[in-house]
């Protein structure tokens, strides 16, 4: 267990919250030794209740690589849910919980509250399909009205091609 010295730190677990979660925890299964459990814990509650990237947590907390990995390990076995469904049933044995739920099966929907779109009105038209864009980007329009050309000369589209 990591000593404090009787502070706990912002975003850490205190010793009561240490002692709950502890034997939730998968033992280690050997291999080389790893970083601590509580340090690692400590961590990836920074993490999530600051909102920070795994990258952003603190160098005492671990590396983040290892933060980021036994969060994904511990979540994929299930070590989460052990901890939330101990926590549940020991609130629940305390009368902490009113497991009392209201559901409000009212429905609104939106589009029924909006008003018809006027004629004319951009919400009203219907988007060109791929087909009507490429088509149209063929014959050279590029819808909307025609703009005047800039350019003096009249030469076709042949002349130019032939032109250095």
């Amino acid at each position: 267990m990591v000593d404090h010295g009787g502070v706990i730190r912002r975003h850490e677990l205190s010793d009561a919250e240490w002692d709950f979660v502890r034997p939730l925890l998968p033992e280690p299964s050997g291999g080389r030794k790893r970083l601590d459990d509580r340090t690692v814990l400590n961590g990836i509650v920074r993490k999530f209740r600051t909102g920070s990237a795994w990258r952003d947590v603190p160098k005492r907390c671990g590396p983040w690589a290892t933060l980021h990995t036994r969060f994904r390990r511990w979540a994929l076995d299930g070590t989460f849910e052990r901890m939330l469904r101990s926590a549940q049933a020991q609130a629940d044995a305390a009368g902490d919980i009113d497991w009392l739920v209201t559901v409000d099966s009212t429905v609104v929907r939106a589009t029924s509250m909006q008003p018809e779109p006027e004629k004319g009105d951009p919400q009203h038209t219907v988007p060109e399909r791929a087909d009507q864009i490429r088509n149209r980007l063929r014959r050279g329009s590029r819808g909307g009205r025609r703009r005047p050309s800039t350019s003096s000369s009249t030469s076709s589209h042949a002349d130019r091609k032939t032109q250095p």
